[in-house]
C-alpha cells in the first residue's frame, strides 16, 4: 500500500569487522567490538539493546560521523563521507535541533541550501514533504508555535528532502510520551513505505521495534555486540491493533528475554 508512489533509488549497508574503543581513564573500553551487519536495500532495521551497547556509536559511524579504529562501512559500494557529499544520507536524532528562527518551510529547505542544490521541482518538492508527514498549514510556522510530535515531523521532513537513499534514526521520538510517541510509529510506517529508504532505528522500545522494523538486531554490551537478529513476519501495512496481537507479544517476550537475559548468539 504505497499509493503508487515512485520508489527512488535505494543502496545496501555493508558493516564489516567494526571496532570503536575510548579511553576511560587508563583503560581501553570497546565501544563496539568486531560487529559486522548485512542490510538490504530497501529493508527497515530496528538496533535496540541497553544504554552503553554502542547502538549510537553504530549508527553514528554508519552516517560518517565517528571514525572506527577497525573494520569497514560501505552505502551502495561507498564510503559514508561519499554519500554524505552526494546528500544521499538522511539523519534524524532525538533532539530534532531546528533552527528557531525559520519557518516549517525554511527548516526543511536547509539541507538544500548547505548542499548549494535546488529540490527538484522547487517550492513544489518541500511541500509534498509537509504534506506527507502531515503538516499541511503549518508551512510558516515557528519551531516554538509547534508541539514535540509537530517538530520530529518538520525534522523528519528535513531529512527526506535530499532524497537519501538511507534513513538513519537515533531515538527520534525518546522524548515523546507513549500516547504520542505511538502515532509517531504510525506514521513513520506510512512515510517509510512512501520513501522505501533504507532505514537504521536506533530505540530503546521493543515495541515500537517490533511495529516498524523487516528485522530487529539485539545488542550487548562490554563490549559492544551483536547478539541476535530477529525477522519479524508482520506484512505491512502493520495497523494499531497489531499492538494488542498474541503474536507480538510473544516476540516481545522472545526479544526482553535476550535483552534483558544477556545472552549472545
Amino acid at each position: 500500500m504505497d499509493g503508487g508512489a515512485t520508489k527512488l533509488p535505494t543502496d545496501d549497508i555493508s558493516i564489516r569487522g567494526l571496532t570503536r574503543t575510548f579511553s576511560v581513564g587508563a583503560q581501553q573500553v570497546f565501544a563496539l567490538r568486531d560487529v559486522s551487519l548485512e542490510c538490504e536495500a530497501g529493508s527497515f532495521t530496528a538496533l535496540i539493546g541497553p544504554s552503553g551497547c554502542g547502538k549510537s556509536t553504530l549508527l553514528r559511524s554508519i552516517a560518517g560521523l565517528e571514525r572506527p579504529d577497525a573494520g569497514s562501512v560501505s552505502i551502495g559500494g561507498e564510503t559514508p563521507q561519499e554519500k554524505c557529499r552526494k546528500g544521499a544520507l538522511g539523519v534524524a536524532f532525538q533532539d530534532p535541533a531546528l533552527l528557531p528562527w525559520r519557518s516549517v518551510r525554511q527548516n526543511i529547505a536547509l539541507p538544500l541550501q548547505v548542499l548549494k542544490r535546488k529540490a527538484a521541482n522547487g517550492r513544489d518538492k518541500i511541500d509534498q514533504l509537509i504534506e506527507l508527514v502531515g503538516l499541511k498549514g503549518f508551512e510558516n510556522a515557528r519551531p516554538a508555535q509547534l508541539s514535540g510530535g509537530m517538530r520530529q515531523r518538520v525534522a523528519i521532513a528535513r531529512t527526506l528532502v535530499t532524497d537519501p537513499s538511507v534513513l538513519l534514526m537515533d531515538e527520534p521520538f525518546g522524548a515523546l510520551d507513549q500516547i504520542l510517541r505511538r502515532g509517531m510509529n504510525i506514521e513513520l510506517q506510512r512515510i517509510w513505505m512512501e520513501s522505501r529508504a533504507t532505514t537504521l532505528l536506533v530505540t530503546h522500545g521493543i515495541d515500537e521495534a517490533l511495529f516498524l522494523a523487516d528485522r530487529v538486531v539485539v545488542m550487548h554490551r562490554n563490549p559492544g555486540r551483536i547478539g541476535h537478529i530477529v525477522a519479524i513476519p508482520f506484512g505491512r501495512p502493520r495497523l494499531p491493533e497489531l499492538f494488542s496481537a498474541p503474536q507480538f507479544h510473544q516476540l516481545e517476550d522472545e526479544i526482553a528475554a535476550y535483552l534483558y537475559g544477556g545472552a549472545s548468539s
